[in-house]
């Protein structure tokens, strides 16, 4: 991989099933499974904080824009909020509303001591100049000056912004406090107190995921073939590393479409020729361009990773999905709806706010290093992420064999058990 490389988190896409109504439905269940009281129950399902900030922004011709920001943050009670910001015209409220509850199952799940928020900003990012989102970047920082914080609610990158709009938000934040504050975000450059490991973390986490799912499964990874949808960051680390496990990856995808080679693709090769081509798979002469992308979630495979957008597997094709595992490099890959046809073929899936949870995983670390004022070697990093990955792969596990339900929802009883008994031990509301 190329060292330009930056991280950017798996994102959703919006109007196909509403996000926040897809995650409700799945806390719904875990609650009831849980028997959660009514006041816990009330308190978990509404985020404590929902921020709408407008933000005017001098664009290089010369006229005053006005942008439209937000930042919600779900709950604090396991310790500062944690969440990416997203520059999307597509951002809206509900949108982020569900992606900071995510982060909160999601710290939780794997025992990491943050609540979960979320932000963004009306925009395309593609159409803007960097001084244009340089100055939008210090703007929300502004006007967020006062929900950001090293103790109060850390932001990383998300959709359409990377280290660079971190560096930026970090000058910015420590201007309004008079010293040098890199513990206020993380996913910065590594000149700037950025970790090491971080740009794979969320690839690696789908890999370690996967690899203790087979293991239950009596999968043996090197007779295994894989699927993986989308080539960004998530997807692309996460084939390369199943990859060098012995996995054939017969079909990878990105924008341009899916690519399919029985006999196995060069992942190296594909990530040369997506680094060399602007980041895409355009020509791409390792494999065979397939007539429909979407096929390729339905292909003759044992391992399906959904790391590009929101809703891919739905009611209209889940029946067709062969695969015997599914493991979510994106957030919410999944539609609620078809949750029941892929648990009556007994497809085992690992959820969205474990398999990726990777990447929140070494964002703390990069918080714990920064406030310590001391770094860590990568295979330090490496080392306890995966550790933190299996340990929380192998808690869902046992409770979904403990209830007798789907991983995903084993997940979110897991999650949501965890910060209600947090409520209860603090003292209740």
């Amino acid at each position: 991989m190329a060292a330009t490389t930056v991280y950017k988190e798996p994102a959703p896409l919006v109007d196909r099933e509403n996000p926040l109504e897809s995650m409700m439905s799945r806390f719904n269940v875990a609650t009831e499974i849980l028997g959660l009281d009514d006041e816990t129950y009330e308190v978990l399902k509404a985020p404590d904080k929902q921020v709408i900030v407008h933000i005017p922004v001098t664009m290089d011709n010369g006229k005053v824009r006005v942008f439209e920001g937000y930042r919600v943050v779900h709950n604090t009670i396991l310790g500062p909020s944690k969440g990416g910001i997203r520059y999307d015209k597509n951002v809206h409220l509900d949108e982020v509303k569900a992606l900071a509850a995510w982060m909160t199952w999601k710290c939780a799940v794997v025992d990491l001591p943050y609540g979960g928020a979320k932000g963004g900003i009306i925009c395309d990012p593609t159409t803007m100049s960097a001084g244009e989102i340089e100055r939008l970047t210090r703007g929300y920082t502004m006007a967020m000056k006062d929900v950001f914080g090293p103790d109060r609610d850390i932001p990383a990158p998300d959709m359409g912004t990377g280290p660079r709009e971190m560096a930026w938000l970090m000058d910015e934040f420590s201007k309004t406090v008079g010293a040098t504050s890199p513990a206020v975000v993380t996913g910065k450059p590594l000149v700037m107190g950025g970790s090491l490991g971080r740009t794979e973390a969320t690839g690696r986490g789908v890999m370690v995921s996967a690899l203790a799912a087979m293991k239950k499964l009596g999968m043996d990874p090197k007779q295994a073939s894989a699927a993986v949808q989308g080539f960004g960051n998530v997807g692309s680390w996460a084939a390369k590393l199943l990859s060098e496990q012995g996995l054939r990856i017969k079909c990878i995808s990105d924008v341009s479409g899916a690519y399919w080679n029985e006999a196995g693709i060069n992942i190296d090769d594909a990530v040369a020729y997506k680094n060399a081509h602007k980041g895409r798979l355009d020509g791409f002469t390792g494999a065979v361009l397939m007539e429909n992308a979407d096929d390729l979630l339905t292909t003759d495979v044992d391992v399906l990773v959904p790391a590009a957008v929101e809703d891919v597997i739905t009611e209209h094709n889940a029946h067709d999905i062969k695969a015997k595992l599914i493991v979510e490099g994106a957030n919410g890959p999944t539609a609620a709806s078809a949750d029941p046809i892929i648990n009556e073929k007994g497809i085992m899936v690992v959820p969205d706010i474990l398999a990726n949870s990777g990447g929140v995983t070494v964002s703390y670390f990069e918080w714990v290093q920064n406030r310590q004022g001391f770094k860590w070697t990568e295979e330090m990093v490496t080392e306890r992420a995966d550790r933190i990955m299996s340990d929380a792969f192998e808690k869902v596990y046992a409770t979904s064999q403990k209830y007798k339900v789907p991983m995903r929802i084993a997940a979110y009883v897991v999650a949501i058990d965890k910060v209600a008994q947090t409520y209860k031990f603090r003292g209740g509301f």
